[in-house]
Formats: C-alpha cells, structure tokens, sequence
C-alpha cells in the first residue's frame, strides 16, 4: 500500500534538536533495542514539532534531502533500504 518509503530518525546522541529534510518522518527514539514506539510524525506546514513519547524536538530544514539530518548520526540508514 505505501508507495513511499517513510524517512526515520532516533536521537541516540541526545542533542536539544535534530534539523530534518522532511515533514512527514517516523521517530523512534533510540537506535533498536532501545527504541520507543516508531511514531508517525507530520509538521504540516509548521517547521518543527515535538515526539510525544522522547520530547525530541525537530526542525524541518529544506536545505536537507528527505532522509538528510543534522547531526547525520542521527538518520536511521535502514529506513533507505527497501
């Protein structure tokens, strides 16, 4: 049914924001095993948004590509394979 891959991002390095190149991207927290519930989070035409589970903070950025984050550790590089 989807016909796009979902971009996801975690916060192993525990910064106070994490700059994204999408609006609409998957949180989970930490890398696996320790992740939280992957979460579907959409800024709508706001540029940043909060996990309701890790209180990350997220700031679109559209100098950054969909799956692009700044710091870069903190793309999850599995959500690119499929």
């Amino acid at each position: 049914m989807a016909d796009k891959i979902v971009p996801h991002f975690h916060n192993d390095p525990g910064v106070a924001a994490i700059a994204i190149g999408a609006r609409r991207f998957m949180c989970i927290g930490a890398k696996p095993p320790f992740d939280h519930p992957h979460v579907f989070l959409d800024m709508g035409t706001d540029n940043e948004i909060v996990c309701p589970y890790c209180s990350t903070l997220y700031k679109y950025d559209a100098t950054l590509h969909g799956f692009e984050a700044r710091p870069p550790e903190c793309a999850l590089e599995e959500s690119r394979a499929a």
